[in-house]
Formats: C-alpha cells, sequence, structure tokens
C-alpha cells in the first residue's frame, strides 16, 4: 500500500510543476497585458484602476482609523503630562507669590508706619505721557532721542523716560512739541543707581558703549554678575526703585552694566512725572520735636 501511495505521488509531482510553470505564465501575461493597456491609455486600463481604487480606499481608510486613533491617545497622553507639569510649576510660583505677598504687606506697613514717625507727606501718584521716536542723534560720539512730546504735554527736563518698563534715559531738553532724551549710554549721562536688597549707591555713567560703567561705589562694596540696580531717588530728580540694569562685567578696571531697557531699538518711550515727597516741619501733640 505505502509502495502505491508513493508511486502516485512521484507521478504527480511532474503534473504539480507542470501547474506552477503554468500559473507563472499566466501571472507574467496579466502583468504584461495590464501594462500594454496603461501604455496604450484605453478605457478598459482606467475602468480596471478605477475598481481598484474603489475597493482599495476603504480598505486603506479602515487600516489607518487604528493607526490614527493610536496617535490620538498618545498625543493626549503627552498633553495630559505637559500640563500636569505646568500645573506644578504654577502651583510653584503661586507659593512663590504668596511669600512675596506677604513680605510686600508686611513692608507696607512698616513704611506706613515709618512715614508717621517721620511725618512724610505721600507724594502725588506719578504720572506719565507716552511719546514716539522720531529721530535719534546719529552721532557716534551722542546716545540722544527726539521724541513727539513737549512742553505743551507737561513734559520738563529731568523726567525719567522708561522704554518697557525699565530706565532708558532722562528728558535734556523740552521745546512746546518735542523734547530730547539723554540715553544712559551717552557720555555724559550720569544717574543716581542703588543695589536692590542692600540699597548700597553708586553712579551708573554712559562712555557712549553698549554697557554703562559703575562710579564713586565704596572701595569696599563686592560685586556679583546679575546684580539688578534700582534708582536711588538721591538728588530728588528720578524716582526711587525704577529698573536700571544689572552686573555684566566685573574686572579690576571697571564695573560694566547691562541695562534692562533694548536702547538700540527704542520706538515708544514713558516720560514719567514724579513730585518728590517732602518732610513737614509743623510740631503738634504727638511730635517727638
Amino acid at each position: 500500500m505505502r509502495r502505491a501511495y508513493g508511486g502516485l505521488g512521484r507521478a504527480a509531482a511532474p503534473a504539480r510543476a507542470l501547474l506552477q510553470r503554468f500559473h507563472l505564465i499566466v501571472l507574467v501575461g496579466l502583468a504584461a497585458a495590464l501594462m500594454a493597456m496603461d501604455r496604450a491609455d484605453l478605457e478598459a486600463a482606467r475602468t480596471v484602476r478605477a475598481a481598484i481604487a474603489d475597493i482599495a480606499a476603504p480598505l486603506l481608510d479602515a487600516v489607518s482609523r487604528p493607526i490614527e486613533t493610536v496617535n490620538e491617545i498618545v498625543a493626549g497622553v503627552r498633553r495630559a503630562a505637559a500640563l500636569h507639569a505646568e500645573n506644578a510649576e504654577l502651583r510653584e510660583t503661586v507659593a512663590q507669590l504668596e511669600t512675596w505677598r506677604e513680605r510686600a504687606l508686611r513692608l507696607e506697613r512698616e513704611n506706613a508706619a515709618l512715614r508717621r514717625m517721620t511725618r512724610l507727606a505721600a507724594a502725588p501718584p506719578p504720572w506719565f505721557v507716552t511719546a514716539r521716536t522720531v529721530g535719534d542723534s546719529g552721532s557716534p560720539f551722542v546716545r540722544t532721542l527726539l521724541v513727539n512730546v513737549g512742553a505743551r504735554d507737561g513734559v520738563r527736563p529731568n523726567q525719567a523716560a522708561l522704554a518697557r518698563g525699565a530706565l532708558a534715559g532722562r528728558v535734556v531738553g523740552a521745546s512746546r512739541r518735542a523734547a530730547r532724551i539723554m540715553l544712559l549710554t551717552d557720555i555724559n549721562s550720569r544717574i543716581p543707581v542703588a543695589f536692590e536688597g542692600t540699597r548700597q549707591r553708586a553712579i551708573l555713567a554712559g562712555d557712549n558703549s553698549a554697557a554703562p560703567r559703575l562710579v564713586h561705589f565704596p572701595p569696599d562694596m563686592t560685586f556679583a554678575p546679575g546684580q539688578r540696580l534700582v534708582t536711588s531717588g538721591d538728588g530728588g530728580l528720578l524716582p526711587p526703585d525704577l529698573p536700571v540694569g544689572a552686573i555684566a562685567e566685573i574686572s579690576e578696571s571697571s564695573v560694566r552694566v547691562r541695562p534692562f531697557a533694548d536702547l538700540g531699538r527704542i520706538d515708544h518711550v514713558q516720560l514719567l512725572g514724579w513730585t518728590p515727597p517732602r518732610v513737614t516741619t509743623r510740631t503738634g501733640p504727638d511730635s517727638p520735636l
């Protein structure tokens, strides 16, 4: 029996080989026919391509949907992770702001108590007028700007000029319709400044470079890069605590400051009007005099 089956299998082997060759020939012939029809751009070829597209499009759409779903899930997980990190950062920021709020309230109470003790009259709130830059000095030796407001708008010499909230310079001259501003970097600029926190005094002197230098400070004063400087208010010309700049370079010959204001690109400035507070001299029942 085994011999009979073995002989039948050996007899069918040539038939299978012939059938495989026939299939290969048919497939090659079909491919050649399709290529020829495509070359000839026959109507039948267009019909076949359209039918294939109609069949393939739904299949490709069905296959792509799970992939799109997975991509959306991955994107959602990433957004959730980003929101979680952002929430943690916001919580930390809120905690810091609460700390600063408590400090500000405490300082405000101390300030009010000191004002009562010294009879320091409250200064009128500052006001400002916004001006547009209409010209600059155009000279390598002078750093000034010309703006389109003047005396008719309440502008007076020595008013502070702010650019995006930071001190850029001060008014050095005002006509009826225009005013000239001397920038911090001008060689004639001298601004009394103080270090935030320590309130140590110095003078910021321009020398026509991009980073003015500190002069007239105590010989034992120490510096560190990044220390912030504000106006000290000395002399009563500029209000105190206006942001000025930060220590950028420390060498044996000079200490350089990088202004917070971008002095090379100023389109608009705010000219700040300010009246310094005064100390009353009258006496009364609660006067220590």
